[in-house]
């Protein structure tokens, strides 16, 4: 998981603290908003059914005042007196026009429709008829009639021959006015809504698309003979809220009016002021992620040199530039880092000078011992090599002796000058390896204390490469010297196998001995560690790591244990050195055999 900076620690904490002010402000300003347009709205509607039962009722008090003007006519009288039915339709064409109403019906004293007259066609006398029935048994003036697609609220007039309190009676005069599309669509302006008046569950007269009105029959809407609170019902992808009122004055017709405002449209704004607070947010966000920026930059900055100091001082270098200006707790932690930082130079020094004399110390120790053994051998040899009653071949025995003390000597010095050398000291040539490895066998079998170990060298495909050949014997011949010493008497056992590998040589060496003690197994590759060794001086597998490395390679112990270690070595192939002068005269080597084994004599 990738680590932030505090720089961008503080920038996301400010664009989530703005951006959840910001969406919390616009979710309260739109609840608010939405429920004040509510409550507006509600209001709003109260006042639409107000204004339209104004309206209705204006049109009652018309509508009465001129059905009892047109009954008290001496002209209609006397063609209510005729009743003669066609006369009548005929002679009362001209009273629609001058009641200023859409339905005039006359009715004879027996209740039958005698004259009919619209404004619309379509309805016709049998619905008219009918509709009269209603309306006489009702025992109300006024009702309402439809038919044909067509509804009307209507007044009932007696006709009366002489005055009225005579109670003799010629007729009835019906007069109603339509609500139809004009009707609709005034209401609506005045009332700045929707309206739709149904009749049963048919909706006669509406303001509102036909898809609108479809649903809005489908919509389970109440309704009540006064206002009730608003219902919300969506039509379409439209909002509104709607109230219904029944107009039938508790008839079972079913008459009302349903008034809807679009909520969409009354809230349309919110929308604008949504994008302003967005705009404002956004901004606001912008600029305190700017302002965050600047002040993190300056709060950082420390920090961030800081931590590069820091850095610095885990890679070794004392000497980063730190500069603990002001007085706040960042440049008092600098200043701190800054004295613990010369500190521990002091105390690194310290520990590498006593690291220094220890390790002197203990080479002094080591070397002192090995050479003061050897020089003793030597010493006490030549002594003996004085005396005149020696035979030749005891001559020769103590001749080998300090020869071999010589050797040693020799040896330990060698692994000495080998620390000093850089990889540049390499002498790179092309060479067989495994010409190598048989000359380090050899070398082992010139010991004869080792005639009896069995060494089995296996190698599959080519081993020849650009290599320090002198070196790597070396190598070779510390690792199986170590071995050697290793295996039990007897029946001790070396197996060398050599892999080519994609770039590179995979060489291991094991043996069955003892194994590495537990106590230098973490220590094994540093100087002067030996253990279980009369002789050792605890440098050959340190000497065999630094050659490994300087060409590139590596050496591990991959397995140890009470029945045996394996070695394992690679070593890169890498192309001829640049200055190829002498090694272009090197002959290749001849291809190497599938599989040499040695096996020592017993």
């Amino acid at each position: 998981m990738a680590k932030l900076r505090l720089r961008t620690k503080f920038l996301l904490s400010m664009l989530l603290i703005s951006a959840g002010l910001t969406c919390t402000s616009l979710l309260l300003v739109r609840q608010r908003v939405q429920e004040h347009e509510k409550q507006k709205i509600s209001v709003d509607l109260q006042n639409s059914v107000h204004t339209f039962q104004d309206f209705q009722q204006q049109n009652e008090r018309n509508l009465t005042h001129s059905a009892e003007l047109v009954a008290d006519l001496p002209s209609l009288r006397a063609l209510m007196t005729t009743q003669h039915e066609a006369t009548i339709q005929d002679g009362s064409t001209n009273y629609l026009r001058l009641s200023g109403a859409d339905l005039l019906a006359l009715a004879d004293r027996t209740g039958r429709v005698v004259a009919l007259h619209t404004t619309s066609p379509g309805f016709n006398r049998d619905t008219a008829q009918q509709s009269f029935d209603t309306t006489l048994s009702s025992g109300t003036t006024g009702h309402w009639w439809f038919g044909a697609n067509h509804l009307y609220e209507v007044f009932l007039q007696p006709i009366y021959f002489g005055p009225a309190i005579e109670k003799q009676r010629l007729g009835f005069l019906v007069i109603g006015y339509e609500i139809n599309d004009t009707v609709a669509a005034q209401i609506s302006g005045v009332a700045a809504s929707h309206v739709a008046f149904y009749y049963g569950d048919k909706i006669v007269r509406s303001t509102l698309q036909p898809a609108q009105q479809a649903e809005l029959v489908a919509a389970p809407l109440h309704s009540a003979s006064v206002n009730t609170a608003p219902e919300e019902i969506q039509l379409g992808s439209e909002h509104f809220l709607a109230t219904s009122v029944n107009l039938a004055r508790g008839e079972g017709s079913g008459v009302r009016i349903t008034v809807l405002k679009s909520k969409d449209e009354a809230v349309a704004f919110l929308d604008q002021l949504n994008n302003l607070l967005l705009g404002l947010g956004l901004a606001a966000v912008i600029g305190g992620s700017v302002l965050v920026y600047v002040i993190s930059h300056t709060f950082t900055r420390p920090l961030g040199n800081l931590v590069a100091g820091v850095r610095a001082l885990e890679k070794g270098d004392f000497n980063y530039a730190l500069d603990p200006h002001g007085g706040d707790e960042v440049a008092e932690v600098t200043g701190a880092f800054n004295r613990m930082r010369t500190s521990l130079q002091e105390s690194q020094k310290e520990l590498l000078e006593a690291e220094r004399l220890a390790t002197i110390g203990r080479m002094a120790s080591s070397i002192s011992h090995d050479l003061r053994h050897s020089l003793a051998a030597i010493v006490a040899n030549a002594e003996f090599l004085c005396e005149s009653r020696l035979t030749p071949e005891q001559r020769e025995e103590l001749y080998q002796e300090v020869r071999s003390a010589v050797n040693r000597m020799t040896d330990l010095i060698d692994s000495l000058l080998e620390f000093s050398r850089t990889p540049e000291s390499l002498r790179p040539s092309y060479v067989n390896v495994a010409d190598v490895v048989e000359r380090s066998i050899q070398a082992i079998r010139s010991h004869p204390e080792f005639h009896h170990v069995q060494i089995s060298f296996y190698r599959e495909g080519s081993t020849s490469g650009w290599f320090d050949g002198r070196k790597l014997e070396r190598v070779f011949y510390n690792l199986l010297l170590n071995a050697c010493e290793a295996v039990p008497v007897g029946a001790g056992r070396i197996e060398i196998s050599m892999s080519r590998s994609p770039g590179a040589l995979e060489i291991s060496v094991a043996d069955n001995g003892r194994g590495i003690p537990e106590s230098v197994r973490a220590r094994l590759f540093e100087p002067f560690v030996s253990a279980g060794k009369e002789n050792g001086t605890g440098l050959g597998l340190t000497v065999v790591q630094k050659i490994v490395q300087d060409h590139g390679g590596d050496v591990a112990a991959q397995s140890t244990s009470a029945t045996g270690t394996v070695f394992k070595l690679s070593l890169p192939l890498v192309e001829s050195p640049v200055n190829r002068s002498e090694s272009a005269r090197v002959q290749p080597a001849p291809p190497p055999l599938a599989q040499t084994k040695l096996e020592g004599s017993e």
